[in-house]
Parts: structure tokens; sequence; C-alpha cells
């Protein structure tokens, strides 16, 4: 169940408003991108027996970021990109 922080977020997601209203096939296909992204960070992380909370300490990120990443609410730059495929490919179960 959503928190009333997760649901006033939810209710007031600008860019999703904005998407469904204007419907640029860009920003749908790179929003898209993205969530393919974070799900497959997140399968990657729980193959690894990584949290989310690792990964944070990790790259020394706020714990909050990643998980604004991995809910797609964050777009990824490609220098975190860089940084979590190095920290799961050279991370050793």
């Amino acid at each position: 169940m959503p928190s009333q922080a997760e649901k006033i977020i939810a209710d007031n997601d600008f860019v999703s408003i904005w998407l469904e209203e204007s419907g640029n096939p860009a920003i749908e296909e790179l929003t898209q991108l993205n969530f393919e992204l974070a799900r497959k960070t997140i399968t990657d992380l729980a193959e690894k027996g990584i949290t989310e909370h690792d990964l944070a300490l990790i790259l020394d990120i706020n714990p909050e970021e990643i998980k604004r990443w991995l809910i797609g609410k964050h777009p990824f730059s490609i220098k975190t990109l860089k940084q979590i495929s190095t920290t799961l490919a050279d991370y050793k179960v």
C-alpha cells in the first residue's frame, strides 16, 4: 500500500500528466527505455543479492535517489549507468 507521500507524488507526477496530454513519441520512448533499464537493474541486483541500500552505499548516493531511479521517477544518466554496470560486473556473489 503506497504511503501518503507516494500517493501525493503519483497524483502530481507532472511528467506523466504532460506525456498523456502531449503524446510526444520521443519522450514516451525515452521514458519506456528508462523503465526497462530500471527493471533490468532490479533483476540484476536481485541476482547478485545486492539491495537498493547496498547499491546506494557502493555508489555513495542517497538511497532515495536509487529508489527514484528504480521506480522510474528519475532518469538514469550515462554516468549512473556506467557506475551501476561496473558495480554489477565487478560484484562477486
